[in-house]
């Protein structure tokens, strides 16, 4: 996995036993391999303005470190690629496109690339069908959400604080048709981006969320960000570099310097508006649909590299002091591998040929095996 922030490839060996709300996950590795600085930029770069033959050499490039990755990931388990009954690989994000003219997605890193440097049957682009189906081929991470997380009595939400937030709420014993799941807006994309600008890219993000920490928040700055129409609109909404990418930064970097903010300010205010976004998005669509005593039960379950910055996790906690706040890792998964994890299970899913998108989340018309299977060497 490789997500919007683009800083490099995350990839476990996990055990898979069961289908469905049954399904029984043990994690053998784990691993993070960085993204050299000149490539990511590059990556971050074809994003938004690559042409057709740097994305067509970009999607080879990325196929053999994801290969790479995997190998890596296979060593630390102590295992062989014979060991291993297929590979997930979600690829590199480049656009998402669900409401243009004819919707539609792009991810790159050549899964043909993997099975051939591996061996091992490689299943990817899990998000294109969703979309051929009337979705919105996101969110897809709901399902190992549902499957892992549903809990008998308490209701929870799976928060997600990558490049993007998103979401999943379960209520107490959740079927598939129960699960509500959406991008809530930005999760450490902005934060990621400003902090690079400020420091001339000898930062790429707040460590520990210090930066943050030491600034104050400007009300009429956030105010301002909050009336972006994404935040307003209904789910299912998915959102990504397109609307909180580099247009949105500069515009956001441009009002904060007519306010003198200082580079402290601006990186606190940053950090207030995914708290915000992610506290509205609770308010407006997952609390109301709780009992008063469901609320005073809810669990929050934070992963992604934003459940690392305690300035985030404070300003979230202040504005939903009910909660009660947890994290993968309290649960045995780190923050940094649940999306990997999480198209593991959508592999496994799609080779026993069982849908795995969640319609109440991708408005699909229909439930469908997600993925392209790319055969193996055995």
């Amino acid at each position: 996995m490789s997500g919007t922030s683009a800083d490099g490839i995350d990839a476990v060996v996990v055990h898979l036993q069961g289908q469905g709300r049954g399904l029984r996950a043990r994690l053998q590795a784990h691993v993070h391999v960085a993204f050299p600085a000149k490539f990511r930029q590059q990556v971050l770069r074809a994003c938004l303005h690559g042409g057709v033959a740097e994305i067509c050499e970009l999607n080879f490039a990325l196929g053999e470190r994801f290969a790479a990755a995997a190998l890596a990931a296979i060593r630390r388990a102590g295992l062989r690629p014979g060991h291993l009954a297929a590979i997930g690989s979600h690829g590199q994000t480049l656009h998402h496109l669900p409401h243009a003219r004819h919707p539609s997605t792009l991810q790159i890193g050549e899964p043909c690339v993997i099975a051939e440097r591996t061996g091992i049957t490689t299943v990817a682009d899990f998000r294109v069908r969703d979309m051929a189906a009337g979705g919105q081929g996101a969110p897809l991470v709901p399902y190992t959400d549902w499957a892992l997380f549903t809990h008998a009595t308490r209701p929870r939400v799976v928060q997600n604080i990558g490049g993007i937030g998103n979401l999943t709420f379960l209520p107490p014993r959740a079927a598939i048709t129960d699960v509500l799941a959406f991008d809530t807006g930005p999760g450490n994309m902005i934060m990621d981006a400003v902090v690079t600008q400020l420091t001339g890219g000898k930062l790429t993000y707040d460590r520990g969320g210090r930066l943050a920490a030491r600034g104050r928040v400007s009300a009429a700055l956030l105010a301002e960000c909050l009336k972006h129409p994404f935040i307003r609109r209904r789910p299912p909404k998915t959102t990504g570099r397109e609307e909180f990418g580099e247009p949105f930064v500069n515009g956001f970097l441009t009002r904060a310097r007519q306010r003198k903010l200082s580079p402290n300010d601006i990186v606190a205010t940053a950090t207030a508006f995914t708290a915000e976004t992610i506290a509205d998005a609770y308010r407006r669509f997952v609390f109301s649909r709780l009992t008063a005593a469901e609320l005073a039960r809810v669990q929050i379950i934070l992963g992604g590299g934003g459940a690392k910055n305690p300035t985030l996790r404070r300003l979230l906690a202040e504005r939903v002091p009910h909660a009660e706040l947890r994290t993968h890792e309290d649960f045995g998964i780190p923050d940094s591998a649940k999306e990997a994890l999480a198209f593991a299970v959508l592999a496994h899913a799609t080779l026993h040929g069982q849908p795995s998108n969640v319609i109440g989340s991708t408005g699909a018309r229909r439930a469908v095996v997600l993925g392209k299977i790319v055969p193996g060497n055995g």
